[in-house]
């Protein structure tokens, strides 16, 4: 199996993790051939792609509470950006769904876009911001305030509990406040405050990214409806609904689960290397 098609699998199997690093990586790929200026050695993205301050640009495209979190405006802040999502994403997905992954993704962008968008317009500054950074840091505030106390091991320190690794990191942003992109830095607090509340809410029975869910399905449903018959039967279940659960935390399906392991062991020892079972189960699920 050569690369390409490796990577097509990835995309296809890997789950929402993957799909979304894709796609920030290919974003970033578009914008080097579109919006690269080499004569200054920077990024210029125009008012309907990244998140401006100025309310005419803004209103005019406000799509872009969602698209600034898909660019970046440097290789470097593309690839830290990436290694942080693929290791909060992770231990996201131990304990919640990918729907509530991404649906987590998407509200803390749109709620950090909005929290930039008006601390800039009451300090009368007019500027824009690109990054994934808000929504990742809220993935990683949202596991770290459900699970505080777990372990990660980390390459040359060890066992550090979880909570001290964002810790570490707002403080970071903390003390650069004032200093430098003060702009990212509301934005990352903003997701992180975003997160926090996520999980609050979900713990107390409220699922935020059932709002995601919800507009993805509709669109998924409207787009399907030209593929199917326009006579169909219709059964009502006229039983009793069952009593509301307090928690809407739920964990991810042993499907998903025996797929990440045989993408690890693709990515270790390549395709040849999987069992005629795993095999015939990637084609089952992949079909």
């Amino acid at each position: 199996m050569n690369l390409l098609e490796d990577l097509k699998l990835q995309y296809k199997l890997g789950g929402i993790t993957n799909r979304l690093i894709y796609w920030n990586v290919g974003c970033f790929l578009i914008s080097l051939v579109f919006f690269y200026r080499f004569e200054v050695g920077a990024f210029n993205f125009p008012f309907w792609l990244a998140l401006k301050t100025n309310p005419s640009e803004f209103l005019y495209a406000p799509w872009t509470f969602l698209t600034y979190a898909f660019f970046h405006d440097g290789f470097w802040h593309l690839v830290f950006n990436m290694i942080v999502l693929n290791f909060s994403s992770m231990l996201f997905l131990t304990y919640f769904t990918q729907k509530q992954f991404l649906g987590l993704y998407f509200l803390s962008a749109i709620f950090a876009g909005l929290v930039f968008v008006g601390s800039y317009y009451y300090l009368n500054i007019s500027s824009g911001i690109v990054g994934a950074s808000a929504a990742i840091m809220a993935v990683l505030m949202a596991v770290t305030t459900y699970q505080p106390l777990m372990n990660v091991r980390l390459l040359l320190i060890g066992n550090v509990k979880l909570w001290y690794i964002t810790a570490v990191i707002l403080i970071l942003d903390l003390m650069q406040f004032r200093l430098s992109n003060t702009g990212g830095h509301i934005s990352h607090l903003s997701g992180a405050v975003f997160g926090f509340v996520f999980i609050k809410f979900l713990e107390n029975g409220t699922d935020l990214s059932k709002v995601i869910s919800g507009v993805i399905d509709f669109f998924t449903n409207l787009f399907n409806k030209s593929s199917k018959s326009p006579f169909k039967k219709v059964h009502k279940n006229y039983s009793k609904p069952l009593p509301k659960r307090e928690s809407r935390i739920v964990t991810k399906d042993k499907t998903q689960q025996q797929i990440d392991e045989i993408l690890d062991k693709i990515s270790q020892s390549g395709y040849d290397s999987l069992t005629k079972e795993e095999k015939e189960f990637l084609f089952r699920v992949g079909k």
